[in-house]
């Protein structure tokens, strides 16, 4: 589906709030699309210093809850860690652990299996917990949606600490939403209404940070330490896709020069495992390359194999571990690949084509990754996507959504339906009777407001700026903005009429296009790179020229067309040489 291209557009006085804060109008236009409007508060994003991290005390009942973690620990009362198997929740999982050990807490942990106990707080298990011996069960990126389980387990005698950052579940009346959250000792989620905590969307990871450094304080050991936790909760903030801005920012910026000299002996040995140890590690090297490794084992195996590999101190056994979890994720990566083309070919030969919400039921796709794959469809259709597949007990499964649908809302709006269910806007999983999956189907779209527009995907561009702008000084200038990823996206721009001198067509799979561009006045000349890995680029160029002229296009015997271009610069270094290049995002070419 072709992008409809949106140019942002501000009433701020970039030139003045550029000068006020000391920075080249471009990227004070960009921090101005980004909603950082003022001078001091550019300067503070730019600057991202841990001297900016909020205190912890400021999140309600951090201190109820910790007091009664530090109460259980003075008494040898054993505490159980109750994680989850994704990124987010091993790192969460390992910062607890590691938190509560040094204060010589009595204190396991447990992830629960994806297939057998599914997300969060399972009764059964409370039930075990309690036979163990467990006097209180400290839960983390989860328990905000467990009222049953929670009461389960205080009807049992066993405090209860929920420390969770998913949205606060709702009933609504009359248009009127109610929140509420279950009855735990102490529930720590900054999204709750009567929280004064300044920075509502922090990861599970983050808020096991802050737990970490309010429990430090309370037991009288010096908060610094909990630094070293940092590089961690950098990882479960870029993994879990939360906003990097505020202290999201601090947090993943730091976070990420700490991981480039890491002393953890398991994740030093999976970054040499992934090829990584001669790089520089970026927000990309951990979202697409070690966050994926760590999650693979809480899909096909045990999550628990990921937290002993942060926990480990021995080299050897570190390799060994690490080896297991690339192997785990290149085996995941080939399932998802055969799901993703079978679910595809279900809806071309089907009516679900024409629905605006797209809920596919497909038993061959393991549970494990239906995730991913509705990620994968709601990319292809850009259209919010839900993926179930046959549970143990019934189909269960995973929503992804688009920026104008409410998918943990909507989904609340049909819970008549659900046997269990949870998540975010953008993401959301959820247990269903298989007699009910057309049903959730139809009153979905029965229920969906989106429009045509609403479905076409956007490429928001951040400004005109043409080629001869484009320096080494600029691209070092975008660098400080990173890390990039959601609410701080690469920067866009955008430039007319440019011409494309040559185009040249790379890689094994033919699917990387090269150009040599200049500028229309003909000053400027730079080289450019499309990463075409839909096939849309091809389809344009042949809707657009013809069969015919394509292939004289891509074999250099046709040159000089014209078109509009939308790129992010950057440099290529090839053979100790390194040159300017644009990374192209779209193009239009005009006959």
């Amino acid at each position: 589906m072709e992008n409809q291209w949106m140019l942002k557009q501000t009433n701020t006085d970039i030139k003045a709030v550029a000068q006020k804060a000391g920075v080249n109008p471009i990227i004070a236009a960009l921090l101005i699309h980004r909603d950082i409007r003022e001078a001091e508060a550019i300067i503070k994003f730019l600057r991202a210093s841990l001297e900016d991290i909020y205190e912890p005390g400021l999140m309600k009942d951090m201190d109820k809850g910790v007091s009664m973690v530090k109460d259980s620990i003075l008494k040898g009362e054993r505490i159980l860690i109750y994680g989850d198997y994704d990124v987010d929740g091993v790192v969460s999982t390992y910062i607890l652990y590691r938190s509560l050990k040094r204060c010589g807490a009595s204190v396991e942990y447990h992830i629960p299996d994806r297939e057998s106990e599914g997300y969060g707080m399972n009764s059964e298990r409370i039930v075990k917990v309690k036979e163990q011996g467990y006097d209180l069960i400290l839960t983390c990126d989860n328990g905000i949606a467990a009222f049953e389980q929670v009461k389960l387990a205080k009807d049992l005698g066993m405090k209860v600490v929920v420390t969770d950052h998913h949205d606060i579940p709702f009933t609504e009346e009359d248009g009127i939403k109610h929140y509420s959250v279950p009855g735990a000792d102490a529930v720590i989620n900054p999204k709750q209404r009567n929280c004064s905590y300044p920075f509502k969307n922090l990861c599970g990871g983050a808020i096991a940070l802050k737990f970490a450094q309010f429990l430090y304080g309370v037991m009288g050991i010096d908060r610094k330490e909990c630094d070293e936790f940092i590089q961690y909760a950098a990882i479960s903030t870029i993994c879990d896709v939360v906003d990097l801005i505020d202290e999201n920012r601090v947090i993943a910026k730091n976070g990420l020069e700490m991981l480039n000299n890491t002393e953890n002996i398991g994740l030093k040995a999976l970054i040499l495992e992934c090829g990584l140890d001669k790089k520089t590690i970026s927000a990309y090297h951990i979202g697409f390359i070690i966050g994926p490794c760590i999650n693979a084992t809480g899909r096909l195996e045990s999550a628990r194999l990921s937290v002993e590999l942060l926990l480990c101190s021995d080299p050897q056994e570190a390799a060994i571990m690490a080896k297991r979890l690339r192997s785990l994720n290149e085996e995941r990566q080939s399932i998802t690949a055969s799901s993703v083309e079978r679910v595809i070919n279900k809806i071309e030969k089907s009516n679900m084509k024409e629905d605006k919400v797209l809920v596919i039921y497909d038993e061959e796709t393991h549970e494990s990754i239906a995730g991913i794959v509705a990620g994968r469809i709601k990319e292809t259709y850009n259209l919010p996507t839900i993926v179930l597949t046959k549970g143990r007990e019934m189909p269960k499964g995973s929503a992804r959504s688009i920026e104008n649908y409410n998918m943990f809302e909507e989904l609340t709006k049909c819970k008549s339906l659900l046997e269990k269910y949870g998540g975010h806007p953008m993401a959301a999983g959820l247990s269903i009777k298989e007699e009910n999956i057309n049903l959730l189907r139809e009153m979905l779209n029965d229920n969906c407001s989106l429009t045509v527009e609403d479905i076409r995907p956007k490429l928001r561009i951040d400004q005109k700026l043409p080629l001869k702008y484009v320096s080494f000084r600029l691209v070092d200038e975008l660098h400080k903005l990173e890390p990039f990823g959601k609410g701080n996206p690469s920067p866009v721009f955008a430039e007319k009429e440019v011409i494309i001198e040559r185009i040249y067509v790379l890689g094994k799979e033919k699917n990387v296009f090269k150009f040599v561009i200049r500028s229309r006045e003909g000053l400027y000349r730079i080289n450019a790179i499309y990463f075409d890995t839909s096939g849309y680029l091809k389809e344009l160029m042949m809707r657009t020229y013809g069969e015919q002229d394509y292939e004289r296009i891509i074999s250099g015997v046709y040159g000089d067309l014209q078109g509009d271009v939308v790129y992010y610069p950057d440099v290529n270094e090839y053979n100790g040489t390194i040159t300017l290049q644009l990374i192209v995002k779209d193009i239009r070419f005009t006959v």
